[in-house]
């Protein structure tokens, strides 16, 4: 039980105690090989999920691009590989522009005459756009510039999502500068 994510021994003293008073209906000699069965393999998944993230470990060190991206606060082994990894070499982009337009941290503009508006382009790459909005809202609630400029988003009726993309896209400027200039994320007092 102990080597099931989220039991401790608190909750282990817990579950002892219940099963100790509880009631248990016929149709425990049924259910009881199943839950022993799922139990076997929440801990067999959990060791699979522990050797994918050892070698994702292994092949980020390999990896500039990624090691860049760690620097940043709120980039996470996995997200991170992943942005790097859907990023791939940033000189096929020819500016911040494109690199947030492929990460879906861009809007196109749909504006005509007097009618001002964006619509989110169509084709992004969707595995980077998720991971990037999973960092951009990690990143936010570790950087107190960031979480100022997102609470500013919220507070002009941006939903969180349109408040993450707009701090996605600075971001995107900040990616694109780290990468091409080959240095790290470092945040000014």
């Amino acid at each position: 039980m102990l080597r099931i994510r989220g039991v401790g021994i608190q909750k282990l003293s817990l579950i002892e105690h219940w099963q100790a008073s509880a009631f248990f209906s016929d149709e425990v000699d049924i259910v009881s090989p199943m839950i022993i069965e799922d139990a076997k393999r929440v801990i067999e998944l959990t060791d699979q999920i522990k050797q994918l993230e050892a070698q994702i470990e292994t092949l980020n060190e390999q990896s500039q691009e990624s090691a860049l991206l760690r620097t940043m606060p709120g980039f996470g082994l996995v997200t991170c590989s992943e942005v790097a990894g859907e990023i791939g070499n940033v000189d096929r982009f020819n500016s911040e522009a494109s690199l947030a337009l492929y990460v879906g941290m861009a809007t196109l503009d749909n504006s005509s005459g007097k009618y001002k508006s964006s619509k989110q382009p169509k084709h992004v790459n969707t595995r980077a756009k998720a991971a990037m909005m999973t960092v951009v809202d990690r990143h936010r609630k570790q950087v107190a510039q960031s979480q100022c400029y997102y609470e500013k988003k919220r507070n002009e009726g941006k939903t969180h999502n349109q408040a993450i993309r707009a701090l996605g896209r600075h971001l995107c400027r900040i990616i694109y500068k780290m990468l091409v200039n080959n240095v790290g994320y470092v945040i000014k007092p």
